[in-house]
């Protein structure tokens, strides 16, 4: 892996996102909306966000869920590696994330998993780290940024990613893709083939709670952004938060600093909500 101007470049790809939710807000077809859309605070672009939900939910029918249906057929143990294995990957961003939150014990542990696993564990195919104790945590710079006291602002679904907010969004389009080591792979085709089998990986995981979804959801638009909100709440405050103020925006109001110990650890994969690269 090298980093020069070149792998720069290619890093940019990740703008992509940007430039793809110009399209579907310009192409996709108009979804059902509720006569309400659009009132609730914390989504006031509902109606164009059922749009692009309307465009990723296709998309998934089409060509995701039944990739990952088919991924989800491999061994146990096959998919267990690549699990971990991806899971590796997103170690030094998640040391990272953890340093900018003054968390220096849990960034630590990190950088410490992250080389014992690297190593040891076959590049991250195997978790010996959890046998020696460091846990496995998850953190990403929308996190941090709630950390820092920046509020979620308006709910907004992103095309093919999905769920997120406008603090997310700005971690997961600006700032996460160069905190990823499959970033700085220098060789295209290993760099692809390895993003794209993190998707396909990442939906598999989630194949169990679209059962959940199906049956207790009567409008899983709404179902989906509940629970994400929610959740990433519950993360940026390490499963802790306190009780949550009414505001007129939506807002969260500036966060308390985090208790010392994480309530949350492991990969963030089965929250409905949560992962779609």
């Amino acid at each position: 892996m090298q980093f020069n101007g070149d792998s720069l470049r290619n890093g940019l790809r990740h703008l992509w996102r940007a430039a793809a939710l110009l399209l579907v807000l310009g192409g996709t077809g108009c979804a059902t909306l509720p006569p309400n859309a659009g009132q609730d605070p914390r989504d006031p672009w509902e109606k164009v966000n059922r749009n692009v939900f309307a465009f990723n939910e296709g998309l998934d029918a089409a060509v995701l869920k039944p990739v990952a249906e088919l991924y989800a057929k491999l061994p146990d143990g096959v998919r267990e590696c690549f699990s971990n294995a991806f899971s590796n990957l997103r170690g030094p961003s998640t040391a990272i994330n953890n340093a900018l939150q003054g968390k220096p014990d849990e960034a630590v542990s990190d950088v410490g998993r992250f080389l014992v696993n690297t190593t040891f564990g076959l590049v991250g195919c195997f978790d010996p780290a959890t046998d020696l104790g460091l846990e496995r945590h998850r953190e990403d710079f929308g996190q941090t940024l709630g950390v820092w006291g920046f509020g979620p602002g308006p709910f907004v679904v992103l095309p093919v990613l999905g769920p997120s907010s406008v603090r997310d969004a700005v971690g997961i389009l600006a700032v996460e893709p160069f905190l990823d080591l499959n970033f700085y792979i220098d060789y295209p085709g290993v760099e692809y083939s390895i993003l794209a089998l993190r998707i396909v990986n990442e939906r598999a995981e989630l194949l169990p709670a679209d059962r959940l979804i199906s049956e207790a959801a009567l409008d899983r638009y709404s179902f989906i952004r509940d629970g994400y909100l929610q959740r990433r709440r519950s993360l940026v405050y390490d499963g802790n938060p306190p009780r949550e103020p009414e505001t007129d925006d939506g807002d969260e109001a500036a966060p308390q600093k985090p208790p010392a110990e994480p309530a949350i650890t492991g990969p963030a994969t089965t929250d409905p909500s949560a992962k779609l690269p």
